[in-house]
């Protein structure tokens, strides 16, 4: 049970990214003519664009491309999701690859499947609406715009507007699990200086582990059962010993007295005679 929060969690951003992009399909008109401020902010508003490259309106490489790479990307991050999750590894951690995970499979659905199931979604001039669907975009905070001074080289006497991109709920999940990762790696690692320093434990370390520290702990029951044993016999040795001790004086003691008794008896005895002949000896005199 404890494992599902984090599978709950890349669901959930899943859900709540096509969901989103799903409503803006149905409801809005794309540009600014559909435009709906959130909250009445002028700042942060819904704006209906379509994507055809990656994240904030990037583009690098060719639709397909691009589709595959996220396909492959997908996979090779579910698999280490899933190895994290085996492992044990930080809470934090395991939350912050939920969040890309979800978001990398919220992009891959639209470019999957949107050019094949949502009208006007196909990249133009693509062979097949499969794999070239548009990802659906609506996120949009210009909140505030300028020129650059003019001494700037490139640049100087050019407007900007700060923020420009265009993203949605699936961006959000993977920027904000990205960011994450870089300000808390030493939290979710504290004894690395920094996430690569040193390769994540896999399972057959951890079990080694724990064989390892079952053993020196039977090594040290082992150790302490010696002690006792040994201090057992000690004493049962000291006890015998000063039991033989004892009954040696005791028998000692004895023999002495009866020694003693008997001299008294036998110079009792003589005296008893001498007293004896003494008396025969006057009654001869007499």
């Amino acid at each position: 049970m404890k494992y599902k929060k984090y599978y709950l969690l890349v669901l959930v951003v899943i859900v709540i990214d096509q969901i989103s992009k799903l409503l803006v399909y149905q409801y809005m008109d794309m540009g600014y003519r559909g435009e709906i401020n959130i909250l009445g902010w002028d700042w942060a508003r819904l704006h209906y664009t379509l994507n055809p490259g990656m994240a904030f309106g990037l583009r690098i490489i060719p639709k397909l491309a691009l589709t595959l790479f996220r396909i492959a990307a997908i996979t090779v991050l579910t698999y280490f999701f899933i190895l994290q999750i085996k492992n044990k590894t930080n809470t934090g951690f395991i939350f912050c690859l939920a969040m890309i995970l979800g978001g990398a499979v919220g992009n891959a659905i639209d470019s999957v499947f949107y050019g094949v199931f949502l009208d006007g979604n196909m990249l133009a001039g693509s062979p097949t609406p499969w794999l070239h669907g548009q990802v659906i975009d609506m996120l949009y905070f210009p909140m505030f715009e300028g020129r650059f001074p003019q001494w700037l080289p490139y640049m100087g006497g050019n407007r900007f507007l700060f923020f420009s991109a265009i993203f949605n709920v699936a961006d959000s999940a993977i920027f904000i699990g990205a960011v994450s990762l870089l300000l808390f790696s030493r939290r979710f690692f504290p004894d690395e200086e920094t996430l690569g320093d040193k390769p994540l434990t896999t399972e057959a370390e951890d079990v080694s582990k724990d064989e390892q520290q079952r053993t020196n702990e039977a090594e040290t029951t082992s150790e302490a059962e010696e002690v006792i044993s040994e201090d057992t016999s000690t004493k049962q040795e000291e006890h015998i010993e000063n039991e033989e001790q004892t009954t040696s004086e005791t028998e000692e003691v004895i023999s002495e007295d009866t020694s003693i008794k008997q001299e008294e008896h036998i110079e009792n005895e003589e005296l008893t005679d001498a007293i004896n002949q003494q008396k025969n000896n006057t009654e001869d005199f007499g």
